[in-house]
């Protein structure tokens, strides 16, 4: 039995070796194997903390307040010792919504009420709809969220939020 040359395979395979080495070798196609990324660090989130509950007892409030870093996780965790035993689950859920759906509680609250198209995902585990969680960003990034839950009222959580964000607002990159 014959074998025949087959020229137009051999090129096409050594066209494809030739094409493979070059994108293995070049970097504006190949991807790198890691990549780095930015969270809050725990004395910066423990300064934002302590500024919003100061803000809240300052306006008679007891509040818990939640950070978390930019995975969801919790890192600070502070709560007046008048505060309802509620409300560290609930600033916790107020942070983690905030992070995960890229959008501060109030205006989450208000897209997601009762016969909204996205009302259902008020639904999911740990999401909490009510004023009072924000997004913690630094030079274009989230790095973290922070959440308060005591207050009267979402306005007045998100107030203390404010107040915990400008305290570390210098020294997170715009």
């Amino acid at each position: 039995m014959k074998t025949r040359s087959m020229p137009g395979l051999r090129a096409w395979i050594s066209g494809g070796a030739i094409a493979a080495v070059t994108c293995l070798g070049n970097p504006a196609i190949a991807q790198q194997a890691t990549f780095a990324v930015r969270s809050i660090t725990p004395d910066a989130a423990l300064k934002a903390a302590r500024a919003a509950l100061a803000s809240c007892q300052k306006s008679g409030y007891q509040v818990a307040v939640a950070i978390t870093d930019r995975a969801g996780l919790p890192l600070v965790m502070l709560r007046d010792r008048f505060a309802g035993p509620h409300t560290p689950g609930t600033a916790q859920g107020k942070a983690y919504t905030a992070l995960t759906f890229k959008i501060d509680t109030l205006s989450f609250a208000q897209l997601t009420q009762a016969g909204q198209p996205m009302s259902g995902i008020r639904e999911l585990p740990g999401v909490v709809a009510i004023g009072g969680g924000r997004m913690i960003e630094s030079a274009g990034s989230v790095v973290g969220a922070i959440g308060v839950s005591g207050a009267p009222g979402g306005e007045a959580d998100d107030a203390c939020v404010k107040a915990g964000l400008a305290a570390i607002a210098d020294e997170l990159e715009l």
